[in-house]
């Protein structure tokens, strides 16, 4: 059979920084991108998560697909244009005397019948802790059945070992748009980049940017990196 035309996809990836910034600039940022798929780190993970993450997902006109307590405030958003069809969570091996981590996966469809696995973490601070987490992440990543699109906040820039280990084999939509100068934290002094996402080869990326307006430092200390992808058609 004659493979279909692409299907086009906007994702947003936002460490939203526990939503102790501006909440409303934070929603009208989100929903003027207008995103199938929203990436967050730093979402809902204690009491009343579940709650507090419908009620973010609202805030963007978008729906939860997975994450939160069980992928410890990673979290995984939809419109209602991209159907989950399955979901997972990990949970990172705690080191002792350190902030627990972990990541969120969500098997989708989007309409047009392109499928994908989106995925989301936020690796430690700790350099030590970093490259074992990417590890496992990106085992997960190896064994996904469908192109997969991985979106996280690594804690360190395109010279580390654990973005170098995420980052093999897949498409860094910074690079494939020649836009990897465009930092994403902090917003009040933009220094680095380690805001990142990673796409299968077998994905276009058509766009990239990182959102950098007077209203997303009011929302957040990192920038949002809004990336326009084209998914491989269904046969």
């Amino acid at each position: 059979m004659t493979q279909s035309p692409g299907v086009p996809l906007r994702v947003v990836s936002y460490n939203i920084h526990s939503q102790r910034d501006d909440t409303a600039a934070l929603a009208a940022v989100v929903r003027a991108a207008r995103p199938d798929v929203v990436v967050v780190q730093e979402a809902p993970r204690r009491f009343r998560w579940r709650q507090k993450s419908a009620s973010l997902a609202e805030s963007f006109g978008l729906v939860v697909a997975a994450g939160g307590l069980p992928a410890l405030g990673n979290l995984l958003l939809t419109s209602l244009r991209v159907r989950v069809s399955a979901t997972r969570c990990r949970r990172f091996p705690l080191t002792p005397g350190r902030h627990l981590r972990g990541a969120a996966y969500a098997e989708c469809v989007v309409a047009g019948g392109a499928r994908f696995t989106v995925a989301g973490s936020h690796l430690s601070t700790d350099p030590a802790e970093r490259p074992g987490q990417a590890a496992l992440f990106k085992r997960d990543l190896d064994d996904a059945a469908t192109p997969v699109i991985a979106a996280a906040d690594l804690n360190e820039g395109p010279d580390g070992p654990a973005w170098a280990t995420v980052a093999r084999g897949l498409t860094d939509a910074a690079v494939a748009m020649d836009r990897a100068d465009r930092l994403t934290y902090s917003c009040a002094d933009p220094r680095r980049r380690i805001d990142a996402l990673f796409v299968d080869p077998r994905i276009t990326v058509v766009d990239y940017d990182v959102v950098d307006t007077p209203q997303t430092r009011r929302a957040s200390d990192h920038f949002p990196v809004l990336v326009d992808l084209l998914l491989p058609g269904a046969d």
